[in-house]
């Protein structure tokens, strides 16, 4: 498949042009850029055996940033010409406000990438991705004849982005996406329930279409029903918990990770601010970022900014020992960027974000770990959750629970939530499996108004006296 590249220099504006744009906005200033975008995006949803909304979106822009301190100049625009820079120009000086700055070098190069640049979009046809979706929903269909609804949906996209900074040197990335998600209401006696699962990844759209993928996330859909329209309502205090493997590392990222991005620490609002060096975890808890997975949802070969992905440890054995960093903080606070700078598009500045967040496994059998749980729960499922960044406290819904007791997994429950802060729920970690697993592909990571996809992944977790709430004593 030929790869067209994105060049954003035509008729309208040269790269010369930008240059000298660029450099009369960055005057003064401590960094700055231009942040080239064109997106891709087509979703395609089957429901009720029929197509339900087919969507096909492209959108170009460019947002141009000064730094100076803590100051961020940034305009955007979707008319890439030489006239729309121009216009954007004295908005972006601001930021120096007559002060002069030292403007920082470039990021390094790499000649590494985390993922083929093909569009997914044109692998099949939309009429082939149709018959596919069809052949989804009768599937699934044919499962249980309790089944009341499918829905089914194909969603890929391709970006494109060109950064250029004021001495003329630019770096480029093409990220596709690719999702597909299936969802189904189940009915027995009267009750419904649905259950839900979606895959996902920068890969080919048809490594997730071939007929043994989805029939297995089908199925994996109608389990979590089952286990839903069966469940027991959850029982409420103080008790111990068994995480499972992959997606329950949603918890980390929420209620840890966030607290780990620089720019939190560098202004002291983060309940881990004031921790570098210290002991902030149980024994054996070690937990990365790190975007340079091939293929995974969170993974980037450059961040927004240019700087090379890498993989950043954050705790070693419990100890704190990095943050995540930008460009404009890590420089703040006499570091290096570490590849996490990220935006949701050409209309935003990036900010410290995570890619692929995971506690690194253990030596526990997973097995062992439900053994040693005599009165708890075993949490597999989460759903949304809150967090306070300043202080670390949590509350997430899980959406697949069974209580334990005596070391056996028994009735399934629904209604739990789990409650805590962060800092206490690292240091509670009595075990850690051997069973790391990374989350399916479909994670979406919100903070500041802006949107990334990110990925999460631990192993099987044992945690001590975790606060419950439930619908029962």
């Amino acid at each position: 498949m030929k790869i067209c590249e994105f060049d954003p220099f035509g008729k309208n504006l040269t790269r010369e042009d930008a240059v000298k744009s660029l450099k009369l906005a960055t005057k003064n200033s401590d960094d700055g850029e231009i942040f080239f975008e064109q997106r891709q995006t087509e979703t395609i949803t089957f429901d009720d055996s029929r197509v339900k909304s087919a969507n096909f979106d492209t959108s170009e822009g460019m947002g141009m940033r000064s730094v100076c301190g803590e100051i961020t100049g940034y305009a955007h625009s979707t008319d890439l010409s030489f006239s729309a820079l121009s216009k954007m120009i004295p908005i972006v000086q601001k930021a120096s406000q007559e002060k002069i700055g030292l403007f920082a070098d470039a990021p390094e190069k790499t000649t590494k990438t985390m993922y083929d640049p093909s569009n997914p979009i044109s692998e099949l046809t939309f009429a082939k991705k149709v018959k596919i979706l069809q052949e989804v929903d009768d599937f699934t269909r044919s499962l249980d004849p309790n089944i009341k609804q499918v829905t089914a949906t194909i969603s890929s996209s391709n970006q494109k982005v060109f950064i250029l900074r004021p001495d003329g040197s630019s770096s480029s990335d093409i990220r596709p996406m690719v999702r597909l998600n299936i969802s189904i209401l189940l009915e027995s006696n009267g009750q419904r329930e649905n259950g839900y699962t979606g895959i996902g990844g920068r890969d080919d759209l048809l490594s997730f279409l071939k007929p043994e993928v989805w029939q297995n996330a089908a199925s994996e859909a109608l389990r979590i029903a089952r286990v839903n329209i069966h469940a027991k309502p959850a029982p409420a205090g103080v008790m111990d918990l068994v995480l499972g493997p992959g997606w329950p590392g949603i918890l980390l990222h929420e209620a840890i990770g966030h607290g780990l991005e620089a720019d939190f620490n560098r202004k002291k609002t983060s309940a881990f601010s004031h921790l570098m060096g210290k002991m902030i975890a149980a024994p054996g808890v070690t937990v990365f970022d790190d975007g340079t997975i091939p293929n995974r949802r969170g993974s980037i070969t450059i961040d927004d900014e240019g700087t090379p992905s890498q993989k950043t440890k954050l705790i070693d054995n419990g100890v704190l020992v990095g943050y995540m960093h930008d460009r404009q903080n890590s420089r703040l606070m006499g570091l290096q960027s570490t590849g996490n700078g990220r935006r949701q598009s050409y209309a935003h500045a990036p900010m410290p974000r995570m890619t692929n967040t995971y506690m690194q496994a253990g030596n526990e059998e997973p097995k062992n770990l439900i053994h040693d749980l005599k009165d708890g729960l075993y949490a597999v499922g989460f759903g949304g959750g809150q967090v306070d960044i300043t202080n670390g406290k949590f509350v997430f819904s899980c959406t697949e629970a069974y209580r334990v007791r005596n070391g056996k997994i028994e009735e399934a429950v629904n209604g739990a939530t789990l409650i805590g802060d962060g800092a206490s729920a690292l240091q509670k970690i009595k075990a850690i499996g051997n069973d790391l697993q990374l989350d399916p592909g479909i994670g979406n990571c919100g903070k500041a108004g802006q949107w990334v996809p990110v990925g999460v992944g631990q192993p099987s977790l044992y945690i001590s006296g975790l606060t419950i709430g439930g619908v029962s004593n």
